[in-house]
């Protein structure tokens, strides 16, 4: 089988043996210089793909779905009901009372180690509710609590609560002028260790609002220690809670511990609910009054085991506390 010339260059062709000549160019074309092509310029099979297809082909593979912003919810209007009135820019004035007449007589300060008497209404029983525990210059009270037995005209003698609550914190001022105007020199301040906590803290803003120190001058009964004298070891703690279950016979519904108070206030002041807030103004209120029902007890029970000196009547101290605390205001 012959095979031609022809045809044999044609296989070697095909085969890439030899490359084709360039065809001859045309009568009368004009030649441009064409740009060389490098191996580099032309995309081979196996180059990466760009950087956002592969991240587009990586989210494909692993089933990743693309985020999408949340749709927004409409929210209700925020509650923002605070109790009182306000007397100042920013402070507001809790007033409230329990019909709890005052002892006639006065009350030896015996269970206290004292050897003196208290007029009844000579007695301011405080708490403050604050921004921290630990104490310190950059702690403030943004509550101050204070019951009294107090004679009103249209009402009667009964102890009477006053609360004030800042709501800015440059209403500070006003709220330390407010209660240094509630005290007289012959006030007998009482508290649950404010001795150690309460009073230095007021003294400090006092001092830092560049204003006189109106408790330093006056007399202070702190029930913490005679209570801790006589009840240690019979209950878990001498906290005031507990005092209030185990000696008073008091049980608080739906109360807000006072470590979660600056909680409370805080979020208020950056707009949010008042509903906590409500629960620490009642939380306060429960406060002072216990304070007033835990004097005349400790003094109901020092006069029972020392039957020989002036008495109180101790069917007043025992009285169930629902009965002696109104219901102040709805938390919702």
């Amino acid at each position: 089988m012959s095979v031609s010339l022809d045809k044999l260059r044609a296989l070697r062709q095909q085969a890439g043996h030899e490359a084709v000549p360039p065809a001859p160019p045309l009568a009368g074309a004009i030649r441009h210089a064409l740009p060389a092509v490098s191996e580099r310029s032309m995309p081979a099979a196996n180059d990466p793909l760009p950087a956002v297809d592969a991240i587009a082909a990586l989210r494909r593979l692993l089933g990743v779905r693309e985020r999408r912003p949340l749709a927004t919810t409409l929210r209700g209007p925020v509650d923002r009901d605070v109790p009182g009135v306000e007397i100042a820019p920013g402070l507001r004035l809790i007033e409230s009372r329990v019909p709890f007449a005052a002892p006639q007589d006065a009350l030896p300060l015996a269970f206290a180690k004292r050897e003196d008497h208290v007029d009844p209404r000579a007695l301011l029983f405080f708490d403050t509710e604050t921004t921290g525990l630990a104490g310190g210059t950059g702690t403030r009270a943004f509550m101050i609590g204070a019951a009294d037995w107090h004679h009103d005209p249209v009402h009667g003698d009964g102890l009477r609560i006053r609360q004030l609550l800042i709501t800015t914190f440059a209403a500070e001022a006003s709220m330390l002028r407010t209660f240094a105007s509630w005290l007289a020199p012959h006030t007998v301040l009482a508290s649950y260790n404010g001795r150690c906590y309460d009073a230095p803290l007021l003294k400090t803003r006092y001092r830092l609002a560049r204003m006189g120190d109106p408790i330093s001058a006056l007399d202070h009964v702190d029930l913490l220690f005679p209570t801790r004298r006589r009840y240690r070891g019979t209950w878990e703690n001498c906290r005031l809670a507990t005092i209030e279950r185990e000696l008073l016979r008091i049980v608080r519904e739906d109360d807000l511990p006072g470590s979660e108070a600056p909680a409370a206030w805080l979020s208020y002041l950056r707009g949010g609910s008042a509903r906590n807030l409500r629960r620490v103004a009642a939380h306060n209120h429960q406060d002072v009054v216990t304070l007033a029902l835990l004097l005349l007890r400790l003094h109901a029970v020092h006069a029972a085991e020392n039957p020989e000196g002036p008495g109180v009547d101790a069917a007043a101290t025992r009285a169930p506390y629902a009965q002696l605390l109104p219901t102040v205001g709805s938390t919702r």
